[in-house]
């Protein structure tokens, strides 16, 4: 499951970020300011000492600092993620309103900006967000642009190619942040799942041969009761199927726990599907459901384990059943991709999946049925990638599910 933004530790990693941003942002500026009005116009012509009496003045500053308790108090209640956003747009605001007041109606050339455009602009990737990345961007671009428009004066073009040019570096960045960060994600849940499959191993291996033992005298008992008690036939029936279920789960359990390498034999995926079906009938025939096999064309043998693809079908041709508990139908198609793969799609008419579940339905124990186990799914993934073969869910809540089973036609030795 993924954290959201509210996780502890991301409110962590985004107030070191911040607090990072915060003092890097007034040394620059100030040391920036510092330099510009006071060092600079003493040592050489250039620099701008005289405009300290213009614009805001020294309001500039204190308007700019007054942002820092601003900061600090967002940063203080939890909420580190809004103050990126209270220094790029009261830089802004407050920066812009001096410029207009400095050069709007003065005979002097355009020559505004702080190097703490820079740090916006380079700082922006650090923070993994691609909506602070395009605020930095549009709004120091649109802060240039409003100021050339409103002062006639074309010496903003300079400036604003400059950011345009940085803000294509940021964002290079900034992708590859993303990348990275995804890696990291996809190799820490791989490694999860990983460790939960372990540990429904070792509980396998712990427990599965005692479980069956049982239940095969169980089975044996039942069976032999309904055999010399024929009055209560409408019970036992009814004892042997759930001793099956349970069986199930116990197989499920054990090829999770102990998987083996398949032995690939040529075999017809028809007859799979049709052996499937005859094991699925009863229960699509309680359920209302209608089962349709559409082949397109010529199937050829595959190379696969024949005893494993039955499994694996008999699991989602049951979910696909069990998704219509009024009845409906179910599609079944085949069809040749490129002379390479065979592409098995098994459609019901049922509620849907959410997206949220969808992700999630691989995930060990997780489950959308009442009485399910959560390890159909996981066998059947399992199952699908010792074939080499890929298993993908397509489904809209109120429109079905479709799944797609894809499977190579020659296994490479």
């Amino acid at each position: 499951m993924k954290e959201g933004k509210n996780s502890p530790k991301l409110i962590f990693e985004e107030k070191k970020a911040i607090t990072l941003f915060l003092s890097l942002f007034y040394l620059f500026y100030f040391t920036y300011e510092i330099f510009w009005y006071f060092i600079l116009p003493k040592y050489t012509d250039y620099g701008a000492s005289h405009l300290l009496n213009d614009g805001l003045g020294y309001w500039l500053y204190f308007f700019i600092i007054m942002l820092l308790p601003i900061s600090l108090t967002f940063i203080k209640k939890g909420n580190p993620y809004i103050v990126k956003y209270i220094l790029l747009f009261g830089f802004i605001l407050f920066d812009g309103i001096n410029s207009f007041l400095v050069y709007f109606g003065s005979s002097q050339s355009f020559a505004s900006g702080n190097i703490v455009e820079l740090l916006f602009v380079f700082f922006s990737p650090v923070f993994v967000n691609k909506q602070y990345y395009w605020s930095v961007t549009f709004g120091l671009l649109g802060r240039y642009l409003l100021l050339g428009l409103i002062l006639q004066d074309g010496n903003v073009m300079s400036p604003m190619l400059g950011i345009i040019i940085l803000s294509g570096i940021a964002f290079i960045l900034l992708i590859r942040f993303f990348s990275y960060i995804k890696s990291i994600t996809n190799v820490y849940e791989e490694l999860n799942q990983k460790e939960k499959l372990a540990v429904i191993g070792q509980m396998a291996a712990a427990v599965g041969h005692e479980i069956r033992n049982p239940l095969a005298s169980l089975k044996g008992f039942t069976q032999l009761q309904i055999e010399t008690n024929a009055a209560a036939n409408g019970y036992y029936p009814i004892m042997i199927q759930e001793i099956d279920r349970i069986n199930s789960i116990v197989d499920d359990l054990m090829y999770l726990g102990r998987p083996r390498e398949p032995k690939y034999e040529k075999a017809n995926i028809e007859q799979i599907i049709n052996y499937t079906l005859s094991l699925t009938n009863h229960q699509a025939v309680e359920n209302g459901v209608t089962v349709e096999t559409i082949k397109r064309e010529p199937i050829p043998l595959i190379d696969c384990d024949e005893g494993r693809l039955k499994q694996l079908f008999i699991n989602l041709i049951k979910n696909a059943i069990e998704a219509m508990p009024d009845g409906g139908r179910v599609r079944i198609s085949i069809q040749v991709l490129d002379n390479q793969k065979l592409e098995i799609s098994i459609e019901d008419e049922g509620l849907g999946i959410s997206k949220e579940s969808i992700n999630n339905l691989f995930e060990p124990f997780y489950t959308t049925k009442k009485d399910g186990t959560g390890l159909g799914l996981i066998v059947s993934h399992q199952i699908i990638k010792d074939h080499n073969g890929d298993l993908r869910i397509e489904s809209e809540q109120g429109n079905g599910t479709r799944v797609i089973v894809s499977l190579p036609i020659t296994q490479r030795k």
